[in-house]
């Protein structure tokens, strides 16, 4: 029997792909709980149930997913060796790799094409042969950072200079970008969990419309910019001014690796920096965002937050958090949840930008001018879209 929902996914050898597919096996075998899936109980809004999915997808590394999960050692030994057989027998499709757009990461399970279009049509075909085993398809990205676009740039502005430059092998085009033109010429909805410029651009919400396929991103809400979207509306409830909001973090993964070269970290940093000034209506001048890779610490992220308050008779406060968390646990489920909504979105006609997956997002792809950016209007509208006639 077809899983009823495939989730293609581009990086699945990393950290958080790796989590996805160990997490359903186990879910599958009864060998955990459904704890850190934040849609668990809205079985009746006609989501895919979790035992349901099957995940595959591209990777730079060729190796089985079992060699991969060792690497990035989030899952415990028991657990492992649960599912180690189905790791084992999953081995990821040749992925697209460009030094320009990444430059710490270099696999050798690369796509061999001439160009653009052959590119496009490689992912094509990993996609309908997926297809052919599962009853709907979904792509979600989870691959590195890649370098941040420059803004304005005309080849995005529209699908027809979008399609020139496919044709012309533009410099301009990020392999993200590639990946989000084959999955909505396919037909299939997209979620970009990453930072990076993919469906995003003007030409390709152009496209997702014109072809009423649903995407939605940029960058998982996971950790620090989750706890940020939460303190900052409960301080602007209580008019307290946020005078400064220091955030520092550490992780010692493959995403913190590539986030060491400062290009790729420019597009990180900005979809963390972007949400605190729309969330309390005024700019905090002392917003200062950083991210160091410190190897030792694996996929145990570390975050901390200095926040210095002005309360009433304008006296001066301060509130600290360090959150200690795991990269790949926080995500997983996250990606996993992304992708039943879209493929709900797509049984219901719904194309385009799917902003009621706001709330999965640090910088959420929006039809407005600035999206919504508290949690918990964020969270009211998904539950309000899940259930439509409640």
């Amino acid at each position: 029997m077809k899983p009823k929902l495939g989730i293609a996914v581009v990086g699945v050898g990393g950290a958080v792909g790796t989590t996805m597919f160990a997490g359903l096996e186990l879910l599958r075998k009864g060998l955990i709980g459904k704890q850190g899936l934040p849609l668990a109980e809205f079985g009746s809004a006609g989501l895919v149930p979790y035992e349901d999915i099957a995940v595959a997808g591209w990777d730079l590394y060729g190796s089985h997913l079992a060699a991969a999960a060792e690497g990035h050692d989030v899952l415990s030994y028991k657990q492992f060796t649960a599912v180690e057989g189905s790791l084992r027998n999953a081995k990821p499709w040749p992925g697209l790799g460009d030094r320009r757009f990444v430059t710490n990461i270099e696999g050798e399970n690369l796509i061999a094409a001439d160009g653009h279009r052959r590119a496009i049509q490689r992912i094509r075909d990993d996609i309908e042969a997926f297809r052919e085993k599962c009853e709907a398809i979904v792509v979600i990205n989870l691959a590195s950072t890649e370098k941040l676009s420059v803004e304005g740039n005309e080849v995005l502005n529209t699908l027809a200079a979008f399609e020139t430059a496919l044709d012309d092998n533009s410099s301009d085009i990020s392999p993200a970008m590639l990946y989000a033109y084959a999955a909505i010429s396919a037909g299939v909805p997209y979620g970009n969990f990453t930072p990076s410029t993919a469906a995003d651009v003007p030409a390709l919400i152009e496209f997702a419309e014109r072809e009423r396929v649903p995407i939605a991103g940029k960058d998982g809400k996971t950790g620090q910019t989750f706890i940020k979207s939460v303190l900052a509306p409960a301080f602007r409830s209580r008019a307290l001014k946020v005078e400064g909001w220091f955030s520092t973090n550490i992780l010692g993964n493959r995403d913190g690796l590539v986030l060491s070269d400062e290009e790729s970290l420019a597009s990180k940093v900005k979809t963390k920096s972007s949400l605190l000034d729309d969330i309390l209506g005024y700019k905090v001048e002392d917003h200062l965002v950083d991210i160091r890779y410190y190897r030792p610490r694996g996929d145990n992220k570390e975050a901390w937050d200095n926040i210095d308050l002005t309360g009433f008779l304008g006296q001066p406060m301060q509130l600290k958090v360090n959150f200690l968390c795991r990269d790949s646990i926080l995500a997983a489920p996250l990606a996993i949840e992304i992708a039943r909504c879209l493929d709900l979105a797509r049984r219901r006609g719904q194309g385009g930008i799917q902003e009621q997956l706001s709330v999965f997002f640090k910088l959420p792809m929006s039809k407005s001018e600035k999206p919504e950016q508290a949690f918990h209007k964020q969270e009211a509208n998904l539950l309000d879209w899940l259930e439509p006639s409640a």
